[in-house]
């Protein structure tokens, strides 16, 4: 399995992804694992053309993922792209292997709680973390590899 790294960012593929992370982990494909933009022809289109000139980019629904993975394993360095951490736990429940996750952007918005400055939650995604870290995922906070790790266990409780 080549997924080396997992990420929630509620605006998916943009520069900090891009120049950032990608290079980073020396990443190969991004797979947007989305129910809703897997079926978006015109927002699949624009992930595509967001990211660098080599990197594949592919959208599945979540639970589809996790059926395809378990026939056809991951030759290259993926990186897992969410915009919510209840996908996440779908996916984890699906058998996708999620050992660690890094939670960038989810924008503060009404009836959403702010974790830290670039984290808010509602009560599902909140409780979708929380079983995540039950689960045993390693779950930080951190925009881009220059800032500081934040442990989310800190900042939920």
């Amino acid at each position: 399995m080549s997924i080396v790294f997992s990420r929630i960012d509620d605006r998916l593929i943009h520069g900090q992804v891009v120049i950032t992370w990608v290079n980073m982990h020396h990443v190969e494909q991004i797979i947007v694992l989305n129910d809703k933009v897997a079926g978006d022809k015109t927002q699949k289109s624009i992930l595509t053309m967001a990211a660098p000139q080599g990197i594949n980019v592919r959208a599945f629904p979540v639970e589809k993922f996790g059926e395809i993975i378990k026939r056809n394993p991951i030759t290259r360095r993926t990186m897992l792209l969410f915009t919510t951490s209840e996908d996440v736990l779908r996916a984890v429940e699906a058998g996708v292997p999620i050992e660690a996750l890094n939670v960038g952007g989810m924008r503060f918005q009404e009836g959403r709680e702010r974790l830290t400055k670039a984290v808010a939650v509602t009560p599902a995604e909140r409780a979708a973390f929380e079983t995540l870290l039950a689960k045993g995922v390693d779950v930080t906070i951190q925009m881009v590899p220059n800032d500081e790790k934040t442990n989310l266990k800190e900042v939920l409780s």
